[in-house]
């Protein structure tokens, strides 16, 4: 009886088994014909892509399959599980326009208006006040072995006429070989989405990552597809296209009917839409699947063609309660596109090789240009209307603490079929291969030394404290770093001492902090320093730290004064998209170059400053996420706003001067899908009472005082004036704004790539009281300062190279003297 029963249970598994087809559609002159409907009598369908190829998983019971497209002869063809590949040709009908032309409008452009029309009706975030739901995702990066011709390849060379040598290629064999028995890399995640008060949020309950015993959080929140398909600007593998619904879309994109099938029961037409620019590099095209009755998105597909081949699918299910088309599937692929140059993404997790060879030759396909990334979500235990509050609603991903911890029950619950021996020997064979070549190590000291620091044991080494330079110092050795996990999780020290060869001087600080919550990243910390800084420059305590291995600016700083004194400060990001610094200081100031403050006739050379301080950045279109080691920002949006009020502390710790300062910081940037890029800044600030020229602004110059341009070359700032001299102008209030463009990069050679940046700066400013600031000579603001430049950057290994000319009411008399020539240097680091 149980061998009866096993042998049922086998016979029924087999009659349910599925088999791969794959083919292409073409017309009767072999031209592709991109989204024909594919159909089996059992009511399954795909589409073929835009080269008119398709893959299809159909029944073993499936005897044929019908191919349609409008405007061609519906075509049956026979299929069976000894044929692989079908080419399929359709001919094309004489009668065509007139199936299509129902009125003197394009039917599809009519039926997109009522689809546009209707969204408030068909949007779930729009139509219901709350819902949840939970997803199962699995992220593969593989490759299909049956592509790769797997031989070995053999070249013959000869060292001399008796003995030849023979070199065995056997790259394409071996990588065949390990495909076939595992995927590249493999990626488990159940999510559960939440959505109220018009906002959606992604809670990660259990994360499995082939490799890694702690997940790596950046590929975890890696936006791929947007997860509506409503959304005003959908969004493919983190870039942003008008969504073909969008309301000005009609505008923008064509529209064709190319169809009309049956979809969950229930009528829907098919229709292409793609970009109008036809020479518009990688846009968006594809096939929405419209509800004949309520118009609303019952499947989508949209695909972005060029140096990767891109394309996300939203399969719906319909709620006949609601009267709603509510996601269930999504799909995203990654395939190899047509491409010149090397591409990593997922940082190097895959990495397609250009087509090209050196000498600018077509080259031979390799095994991993058959290389793809998959991503698959499966939606279940959907909620209509549960009015179950969300925690957090501000935070856009959270991930549970014992996420990287669940047992394989858990998974075992969650998938939509269990894993088949490929996938499992992937989490295997990785995770030893993590292990014996310690990945997990080398990732973590790989981030810390994109931060500006390698792990020495249980110290972080603060490599921006080893040697700089600048014309006060010289050169500025030292040795500094930070206690990490390894001592402590809740409590770190950290410190540095430093040694100037020119001014023959110590400085040093030691700190310690202690974690005071872990959510949201609060740290109580004090220190003590003696070191010197750039007179009147302007430093917002919540920036970020940024490490350079040269950082250019203060090659060139010659004025500094000194500061001797402790701080104590609160750093959180208990407030909701920000950032906060609190602090409180006292510091003794003593400038080191020739001045005198000279307050209703009293002078002083040196000068104590007690203060409060509270620096605050909001990122308000910025993504946040929860994770069991902190809160972060995984997406970076703009516009974002930095703002830091000062006030002194009258008579406290020996305060000596009365003021209040005001300072404030605007950031934009735009990126565009031709790779161009604009940046705007603008800056401000306010500082009113008794301040010293040391505290007040100089609007970051760059520019050295030398008789002729080419002694005045030097390395470019970042956001520096670099035509404005140094210690020329201060100011007691100021404004400043920055525009920058940048192109995309120019190819001239295989090695010089240069990207043309067109730079404009303006400021504006006043000081009260410029007679209490005694020794140096300078100028002021008010008619305003300008100037403009080209950045040829990355010309080559890096290097690159501006110009930049000063111009308007501040102009100098001598021509030369408004021109500065500026070196960059920018290192890529591939990820």
């Amino acid at each position: 009886m149980k061998l009866f029963c096993f042998l049922t249970l086998f016979f029924t598994l087999s009659l349910q088994a599925q088999f791969q087809i794959n083919g292409i559609v073409t017309d009767s002159n072999n031209r592709p014909l991109p989204f024909a409907t594919i159909t089996t009598p059992e009511n399954n369908n795909t589409i073929t892509d835009v080269d008119g190829k398709f893959i299809f998983k159909i029944s073993t019971t499936t005897s044929s399959m019908t191919v349609s497209y409008i405007g061609f002869q519906t075509k049956t063809i026979s299929v069976s599980t000894a044929k692989k590949f079908y080419a399929v040709s359709l001919l094309q009908k004489t009668d065509d326009l007139k199936e299509v032309v129902v009125s003197n409008e394009n039917p599809a452009l009519t039926i997109i208006k009522k689809v546009i029309a209707s969204k408030s009706q068909n949007n779930p975030q729009k139509k219901l006040q709350n819902f949840e739901y939970k997803t199962y995702n699995k992220l593969i990066v593989t490759a299909n072995p049956d592509s790769i011709d797997g031989r070995i390849d053999s070249s013959a060379a000869y060292k001399d006429l008796s003995k030849k040598t023979i070199h065995i290629d056997s790259s394409d064999y071996k990588f065949k070989e390990i495909i076939s028995k595992q995927h590249l890399f493999q990626t488990e995640k159940v999510s559960q989405y939440q959505f109220s008060e018009n906002k959606l949020k992604e809670t990660i309950l259990g994360t499995k990552m082939a490799g890694f015993k702690q997940p790596v959080y950046e590929i975890i929140t890696f936006n791929l597809q947007s997860i509506s398909i409503y959304d005003s600007n959908y969004e493919l593998f983190e870039t942003k296209y008008e969504n073909p619904i969008a309301n000005n879309a009609p505008s923008n994109y064509n529209y064709k009917l190319l169809d009309t099938v049956s979809l969950k029961g229930r009528d829907a037409y098919m229709i292409y839409f793609k970009n109008k620019r036809k020479k518009r590099a990688s846009g968006l095209e594809g096939v929405l699947y419209i509800d004949k009755e309520n118009f609303a998105i019952a499947k989508a597909v949209m695909r972005i063609k060029g140096v990767l081949d891109i394309s996300g699918v939203h399969d719906f299910e319909y709620l006949p309660k609601e009267k709603l088309w509510f996601q269930s599937n999504t799909t995203f692929k990654i395939v190899k596109g047509k491409n010149n140059d090397d591409i990593k993404i997922l940082g190097g997790t895959i990495q397609f090789d250009s087509d090209v060879d050196e000498n600018f030759e077509p080259r031979k396909k390799v095994a991993s240009d058959f290389t793809y990334l998959l991503s698959e979500s499966n939606s279940f235990d959907v909620r209509i209307n549960t009015n179950v509050p969300v925690k957090n609603p501000s935070l856009y991903i959270e991930i549970k603490d014992d996420a990287a911890n669940k047992p394989e029950s858990f998974w075992e619950a969650y998938r939509k079929e269990n894993l088949d021996a490929k996938s499992q020997k992937t989490y295997v064979l990785i995770d030893s291969l993590s292990v014996s070549n310690r990945v997990e190590k080398r990732l973590g000291i790989g981030r810390k030394i994109l931060n500006g620091f390698y792990p020495i044991g249980p110290v972080d080494l603060d490599l921006k404290k080893i040697i700089s330079y600048n014309n006060y110092e010289g050169f500025r050795l030292g040795l500094g770093g930070i206690t990490n996990e390894r001592l402590s999780k809740n409590f770190r020290i950290d410190g540095y001492t430093a040694y100037g060869t020119k001014d023959g001087a110590f400085k040093y600080s030691l700190g310690a902090g202690i974690l005071l919550d872990r959510n949201t990243n609060t740290w109580f910390n004090g220190y003590y320093t003696d070191d010197v800084r750039e007179i009147a420059s302007t430093v917002f305590a919540v920036d970020k730290r940024v490490f350079k291995i040269y950082d250019p600016r203060p090659i060139n700083i010659s004025t500094f004064y000194e500061y001797t004194g402790w701080r104590g400060n609160i750093q959180t990001k208990y407030i909701p998209k920000t950032e906060a610094v609190i602090e409180f200081s006292r510091n003794h100031i003593e400038p080191k170059f020739d001045y005198i403050f000279n307050l209703n006739g009293k002078l002083y050379s040196s000068y104590v400053m007690s203060t409060a301080m509270i620096s605050i950045v909001w990122a308000p279109f910025s993504n946040f996420m929860q994770t069991p080691t902190g809160r972060n920002e995984t997406e970076k949006k703009f516009p974002r706003f930095t703002f830091q009020y000062t006030q002194s502390l009258p008579n406290v710790f020996d305060n000596d001067f009365t003021f209040s300062k005001i300072d404030f910081k605007a950031e934009y940037e735009k990126k565009y899908l031709n790779r161009q890029k604009t940046a705007l800044l603008l800056q401000a600030g306010f500082a009113a009472g008794d301040i010293p020229l040391t505290h007040l602004y100089n609007t970051s110059p760059n520019n050295l005082t030398k008789e002729t341009v080419n002694q005045r070359i030097t390395f470019a700032g970042r956001n520096a004036f670099e035509t404005m001299y140094f210690n020329e102008f201060f100011s007691s209030q100021y404004v400043m704004f920055q525009i920058k463009h940048g192109f995309d990069r120019i190819k001239i050679l295989k090695k010089v790539r240069p990207s043309l940046v067109l730079v404009s700066r303006m400021a504006w400013g006043s000081l009260e009281n410029p007679d209490e600031h005694l020794g140096p000579q300078f100028k002021t603001l008010e008619k305003g300062f300008f100037e403009s430049g080209i950045e040829l950057n990355k010309i080559y290994k890096g290097f690159g190279l501006g110009g930049f000319y000063r111009y308007g009411p501040n102009q100098l008399p001598k021509f030369e003297d408004n021109i500065a020539v500026k070196i960059s240097y920018v290192i890529d680091l591939g990820l």
